[in-house]
């Protein structure tokens, strides 16, 4: 029976050996038999050498009928200018591009490239824009043939700008064929659009009213020029069809004005990503010591400038940057936050607006130094691949990633932070110091060493906020400035000390910020917040949520 047994396995595995070599083989041999020849691929383009625009948008046509993978970069290159023949080679065709030392050329028979040729023994053949209209639709109808998802869900996109009546045709066999979703919902849009400009009256009427609903910036712009009017008359003859566009397009109107308010709480969700960063370092700061600290921003400031440091010295590796510039900008901002405080604030204790004059005094002197370093213009920092980019939910909303990343970082700081002051010593005395010094003193802890490692820590949680910053706007000597004022109306809005507090706070006013800038405009919507805050504080003057027992005595 064990022989049996082994013999059995070996013969399974002899088997499907056999099948996979038989399904390889079977492969290869449709692709061999797919491939076009090169005489066939060759034919069409050498008469592009001498042909006039009307031979060559036959040839255009000609290569598009190959079903050659080859044809793609050919039309490509000579959309874009660059495909050219050999002066001295009866048969290489090239497409020719730049590099540091000259150009490299670009087989499109064998697909190898050559790096520095001259262009000298190159012809171009020329296009005029009569071509590169057919190349444009040409390439699309391909694309949408493609094997590849993305390749046919651009091709598709880029039909909804085509105005061409012949790419109907093509459209409608895409669709027959078509399996994804997505690709047959635009395929879908497209046809709808060249119909509504090319068919007959009943026809069109019906094609408008299946792009009801769809919020594509193409669809909006066809809708909105049936209604266009010159000299007192509609361009669109068809009342029908002005009509059905008008209701359409008042349809969709309404649709865009709700995604752009979703847009408008996503872009406040973000800036409040930021006010939290750059709000919670201060409220534990100003809640543990007291101190007004007008140097925070420039806490902020130094962690950007760390991501900028970072960068030039990891210029190879862009998308892994950022992990070593988190702890680094840490490092560096709260570094500089301790030394602050054992050299210049320890000495001001109890001294409110001595400490107040102080802590504007060194923001100015680090503005200076960064500005003698770094020069006084802005710096660019680099956006890693992977936080380019946004993520499309239709065609009036999208969500960029950079924004999206840095909310969930946000949290992710803020859910740290939260388990350092309620799970470690150095948490649990520095919220004893926070509701009672003089009790804490007595019990042994060394409130002096708490003060500089809370001021460290705070700093270089704006350290942090700077290099989430850094991928919003460039980096200069002010970048601080813009966000000390709203850091402070986070803290005393949300409740001083308190990490919810500073988190509601920094979301209401970055959410109500930018729902009043699309009707206010971005300094009276400032303002107007800053109105509301305020009045609140006048009625609650501890904030949203305030300390209770001894600490709200003190």
């Amino acid at each position: 029976m064990r022989m049996s047994s082994v013999w059995l396995t070996r013969l399974l595995h002899v088997t499907a050996v056999i099948f996979i070599l038989t399904v390889n083989t079977l492969l290869f041999a449709r692709n061999v038999m797919a491939a076009v020849p090169d005489s066939e691929l060759l034919t069409p383009l050498a008469e592009l050498k001498s042909a006039n625009f009307s031979k060559k948008e036959q040839v255009v046509t000609d290569l598009s009928n190959l079903d050659d993978d080859r044809v793609i970069p050919i039309l490509s290159g000579m959309l874009e200018g660059d495909l050219y023949y050999s002066k001295n080679a009866a048969d290489v065709f090239v497409v020719l591009s730049s590099i540091e030392s000259g150009y490299q050329a670009f087989n499109v028979m064998t697909a190898e490239s050559t790096p520095d040729i001259s262009k000298r023994d190159y012809k171009k053949i020329s296009v005029n824009n009569s071509l590169r209209r057919l190349l444009r639709e040409t390439l699309a109808s391909l694309q949408l043939r493609s094997s590849n998802l993305d390749t046919r869900i651009e091709a598709a996109r880029a039909m909804m700008k085509s105005d061409d009546e012949g790419n109907i045709k093509p459209l409608r066999q895409a669709l027959q064929k078509e399996q994804n979703e997505t690709v047959l919902h635009l395929l879908a849009v497209s046809e709808a659009m060249l119909v509504a400009r090319h068919g007959e009256s009943q026809e069109r009427v019906a094609a408008i009213g299946k792009l009801k609903g769809e919020l594509y910036p193409e669809v909006r712009s066809l809708l909105a020029g049936f209604l266009i009017q010159r000299n007192g008359e509609f361009q669109e003859p068809d009342a029908d069809v002005r009509q059905a566009a008008a209701d359409v397009l008042e349809s969709i109107e309404d649709l865009v004005a709700f995604n752009k308010g979703i847009e408008n709480v996503y872009f406040g969700i973000s800036l409040g990503a930021v006010l939290l960063l750059a709000a919670v370092g201060l409220s534990i700061t100003f809640g543990v010591m007291g101190v007004i600290n007008m140097a925070h921003g420039e806490m902020i400031m130094l962690g950007a400038y760390t991501t900028y440091v970072i960068q030039q010295l990891m210029p190879n590796y862009i998308d892994y940057s950022l992990f070593v510039a988190i702890p680094a900008a840490f490092l560096v901002s709260g570094a500089v936050g301790v030394v602050i405080e054992r050299g210049v604030i320890r000495h001001l204790y109890g001294r409110p607006l001595e400490t107040l004059l102080a802590t504007f005094g060194i923001s100015l002197i680090l503005q200076q130094a960064v500005r003698t370093i770094f020069s006084p213009l802005n710096q660019s920092v680099t956006t890693p691949a992977w936080m380019s980019g946004s993520l499309e939910i239709n065609g009036a909303l999208s969500l960029t990633y950079n924004r999206l990343y840095i909310i969930l970082f946000s949290l992710v700081v803020l859910f740290t932070l939260a388990l350092l002051l309620r799970k470690t010593l150095f948490g649990l005395q520095m919220r004893a110091v926070t509701q009672n010094r003089r009790m804490a003193s007595s019990m042994g802890i060394r409130t002096g060493w708490l003060d500089a490692l809370t001021f460290g820590l705070g700093s270089g949680i704006a350290g942090i906020a700077g290099v989430a910053l850094s991928q919003l706007t460039n980096v200069g000597p002010n970048l601080g400035q813009a966000y000390i004022i709203d850091s402070f109306m986070v803290v005393v809005f949300g409740g001083v000390g308190n990490l919810v507090g500073t988190f509601v706070g920094a979301m209401s006013l970055g959410i109500a910020n930018k729902l009043m800038e699309p009707f206010a405009g971005a300094v009276l919507a400032k303002i107007l917040v800053l109105v509301v805050i305020i009045l609140f504080i006048q009625k609650y003057p501890r904030g949203l949520f305030a300390l209770k027992g001894r600490a709200a005595e003190d």
